[in-house]
């Protein structure tokens, strides 16, 4: 017990140093006690015992879309909370079972959508740490957790681990049980991790996702696609220079970067997310919203507004351009016979102030795919003080095999 027990007094007094600027938790009177309880417990449901479960005494937060017994469920808004309540998530569930302790619930963007929350980048606290999952990202790459549950409807996940300088890791849709938490656009949404460590980013992952397979090392020689057009025209040239110099040294490493021509229609697949996400949105928040439309952010007021507009008919249509595009996006790494698709995490470093959380266009087409994607720190910007971030993405189901890629891909890096 005298680890768990060190392990949280360096943490409580990590808190009180760290957290009055960077705002990632939603505040909790009493929380150290309670984890102080909670480790006491969970020591002595394996004392004597050789096995531990892989997750003994790692320390978690929760983004508040997650319901977690014993907590509120806020969702970053004004509502009233026992308007949102709901039954445990089983991600939060499966973690515990697995012997995390849950720190707290993590800030969120409101509705997990684009209404900022106070928590700053720890990396630089007049920046965003990137939305929706702020508090997440913002949590772990300041040390006060070490791992974090988020979510990804646009780019919640991937782009604020970029920003932030942690990794940041998507599964395939669904592959991590979604039940128990607030939606935005069920269409779209995932649940992610966020960690500063990769090996712990690895074993949360395996426990999270069902029917997990660990693999053998892909190999040293690595086809690496670059998808080359429109959507890389949305990089900045911070980010974009990066990125290429990026991919220069992969192929100076033994790799094989090819540049693949796609999404030549990417406005098309812009404006159907966006649509989709619209009209998923307004019928998810249909009765809260005639309750309580003053109490929401104007952001989500707009985006829940947008969606009432938007016909059955039109919604339908565009579910079927999204599962044509799902499988053509499937298909697309045996077809350029490609181990992953490697691109920016985001466009470029972490936009100054709060209120904007950045621009998730680099990972609107892969969420939207249902592909998984991982977010790993590449580096800083030019003045060194902010982070940016690779995006590694790969096939369908493959997400074991991507994190096994992207130890090569960091290796190549690291060397």
């Amino acid at each position: 017990m005298d680890d768990l027990t060190s392990k949280i007094d360096a943490l409580e007094a990590r808190f009180e140093r760290i957290e009055p600027e960077i705002r990632a938790f939603i505040p909790e009177p009493g929380r150290f006690e309670r984890l102080r309880e909670e480790a006491r417990e969970l020591e002595e449901r394996y004392r004597g015992t050789a096995n531990r479960p892989p997750l003994f005494g790692r320390i978690a937060g929760i983004k508040d879309i997650f319901h977690v017994d014993g907590f509120e469920t806020r969702a970053g808004s004004r509502l009233p909370p026992e308007s949102l309540a709901g039954s445990e998530s089983p991600a939060v569930t499966i973690l515990k079972n697995n012997g995390a302790l849950i720190a707290g619930k993590t800030v969120t963007t409101e509705f997990a959508y684009f209404g900022p929350g106070p928590t700053r980048n720890p990396r630089n606290p007049g920046h965003t740490p990137g939305g929706s999952s702020s508090g997440s990202a913002a949590a772990a790459a300041a040390g006060l957790c070490e791992l974090a549950l988020g979510t990804q409807t646009i780019g919640s996940v991937n782009r604020p681990a970029a920003f932030c300088g942690v990794f940041g890791f998507k599964p395939t849709y669904d592959r991590i049980p979604r039940e128990g938490i607030i939606p935005l656009a069920p269409t779209f949404d995932h649940v992610g991790i966020f960690s500063d460590d990769f090996q712990i980013l690895e074993t949360a992952a395996s426990v999270l996702c069902a029917d997990w397979e660990p693999q053998v090392d892909p190999g040293k020689a690595l086809r690496l696609g670059i998808p080359t057009g429109p959507y890389l025209e949305h990089a900045e040239p911070v980010g974009r220079r990066h990125y290429e110099k990026l991919v220069d040294r992969l192929d100076n490493s033994g790799h094989f970067p090819l540049s693949v021509v796609t999404f030549g229609d990417f406005d098309r697949i812009r404006e159907r997310h966006q649509k989709v996400l619209d009209f998923e949105a307004a019928q998810v928040h249909r009765a809260w919203y005639d309750a309580h439309a003053e109490r929401y952010h104007p952001k989500t007021r707009e985006l829940i507004e947008s969606g009432f507009r938007i016909s059955e008919e039109e919604y339908k249509s565009l579910l079927e351009e999204i599962h044509a595009y799902r499988l053509k996006m499937r298909d697309a790494l045996a077809r350029h016979n490609l181990d992953a698709w490697i691109t920016p995490a985001a466009p470029g470093t972490a936009p100054a102030g709060l209120e904007s959380t950045g621009d998730p266009v680099m990972n609107l087409p892969w969420t939207q795919a249902g592909l998984p994607s991982l977010t790993v720190p590449a580096g800083t910007g030019p003045d060194g003080r902010l982070p940016l971030g690779a995006q590694l993405i790969g096939g369908w189901y493959g997400d074991e095999r991507l994190l096994r890629i992207a130890g090569a891909v960091m290796a190549s890096l690291e060397s």
